[in-house]
């Protein structure tokens, strides 16, 4: 087993909880900005206006997310739709049909702005798999070494670690961070899957076995080989995975992980750098981490509703819920609503359908009956509880956990698959920062406290 940090003895455990208090307290009292001083210097707090819409802060030719419709001037409300280098999403996924490198054709796509060709798409395979080996001396040193509970930090970690195993990792030329682009797209996988077995092994002394991935497979394929102990899938299994890849890989640029691909790209930083505070910006639960808390709120909801088959049950639960009654009493219902879409998030009308599929096959059409059945109770629920105009529809994350759950992709992992389907997008932001921005982003903030004398330090 590993040998965990040494802690202070309970005495000076509570000796220094003692000590803290009072700065936290110090700290409080001087980080409290008045609420009303947002208004009246008219702050675009979360860099979106009154009504919600996001602050116009850049341009972008990655992706586009729409889910309003212009007539005569005024925004109606419309399925939503989300591009890929001007191309629909439906159309991309629904042209793959049994062909296996979705989410590499959308890598492609995403980075060079074209589909490509059959010839094209052979040479980048052939690239990527190149690049995806770690070696095993930075698995020894850098993965199995100061191993975390959170893979989220592992990934963090290890990125900033192949800094040191670059030749030139401070050049920020479009060639050199392509080519660090690209192979971060294909080490990412491995980082995290490798991460994870380091993690159940000296944290939770399970059997520790690491699987190299397989030269030929598919990106899915390969997570899916490295990450279960018999290294074996079907058919169905790698595709829904590869599809769930497809459609988180991008999501414009005003996300808050791609937003800080910007922001710190706009800097001049390396790309380790750059990917590392993009990984921290998705961990954060109010990003990455949506689709955990419906997995977690569904597994409230079987232990407490005994009917699955019934919809009083099932939207009396939903009431608790708004009400705070029920599951982490925070008043929402996870997985519903968006701040762009509003008849129905594209994303999860693609990934429902590769769902049921899945539940078909493994046995568990109850469980997508139930998901179904909250989906369709859920939007009009949280309509009338909050007085909204505004149709609210279920997002991609109310079916993905289920979705990784049905996988047997492991909670710990859910985020890190996550990071490693935004990866190309994230490399494509940067690189489009880096060729037509070049200059830092820099916003205002208005100080609001007010300027004091100094007091010496034997006056004080």
């Amino acid at each position: 087993m590993e040998k965990k940090h040494e802690m202070m003895s309970l005495e000076d455990s509570e000796q220094l909880k003692g000590r803290m208090k009072f700065f936290e307290k110090e700290l409080v009292e001087n980080h409290h900005i008045d609420p009303n001083l947002y208004v009246e210097y008219d702050v675009k707090r979360g860099l979106r206006d009154s009504a919600g819409k996001g602050v116009l802060t850049g341009l972008t030719e990655i992706s586009d997310v729409t889910g309003y419709k212009l007539v005569n001037g005024r925004r109606i409300p419309a399925d939503g739709a989300l591009y890929y280098r001007g191309i629909d999403v439906q159309d991309i996924v629904n042209g793959l049909k049994d062909r296996r490198f979705g989410f590499e054709e959308t890598i492609y796509l995403l980075i060079f702005g074209n589909l490509p060709s059959k010839e094209e798409l052979s040479r980048f395979l052939e690239l990527l798999s190149d690049m995806e080996d770690l070696g095993g001396r930075f698995v020894r040193d850098v993965v199995m070494k100061g191993t975390n509970a959170n893979i989220m930090n592992a990934m963090e970690r290890c990125v900033l670690a192949l800094y040191t195993y670059d030749d030139n990792p401070e050049d920020i030329s479009v060639e050199n961070v392509l080519r660090q682009s690209l192979e971060l797209i294909a080490k990412l996988p491995e980082i995290a899957v490798y991460s994870y077995h380091a993690y159940r092994h000296f944290r939770k002394d399970e059997t520790l076995f690491i699987r190299n991935p397989q030269k030929g497979l598919s990106l899915a394929e390969n997570i899916l080989l490295m990450l279960r102990p018999d290294g074996k899938y079907t058919e169905l299994e790698a595709k829904v995975l590869d599809i769930a890849l497809v459609l988180h890989a991008e999501h414009g640029g005003g996300n808050n992980s791609t937003f800080t691909t910007h922001v710190v790209t706009s800097s001049g930083t390396d790309s380790y750098s750059s990917t590392s505070a993009s990984i921290g910006s998705l961990k954060g639960p109010r990003h990455g981490g949506a689709n955990l808390k419906v997995q977690n709120m569904f597994t409230d909801l079987k232990a407490n509703v005994k009917d699955w088959e019934s919809e009083e049950e099932i939207t009396a639960y939903l009431q608790k819920i708004l009400n705070k009654e029920a599951f982490d009493h925070a008043g929402l219902i996870y997985g519903m609503g968006h701040a762009v879409y509003t008849l129905s998030d594209p994303r999860e009308v693609i990934l429902k359908r590769f769902a049921q599929a899945l539940a078909e096959e493994k046995g568990m059409t109850e469980e997508f009956k139930l998901y179904d059945k909250v989906e369709s109770i859920a939007g009009q629920l949280i309509m009338e509880h909050r007085k909204l105009f505004k149709n609210v529809c279920a997002n991609v994350d109310f079916y993905s956990g289920f979705v990784y759950t049905m996988l047997g992709i492991p909670e710990e992992l859910f985020t890190p698959i996550f990071a490693i389907a935004r990866m190309p997008g994230w490399s494509a932001h940067r690189l489009e920062e880096l060729i037509s921005a070049n200059k830092i982003i820099r916003p205002a903030y208005k100080y609001v406290g007010h300027h004091t004398e100094f007091v010496p330090f034997d006056e004080r």
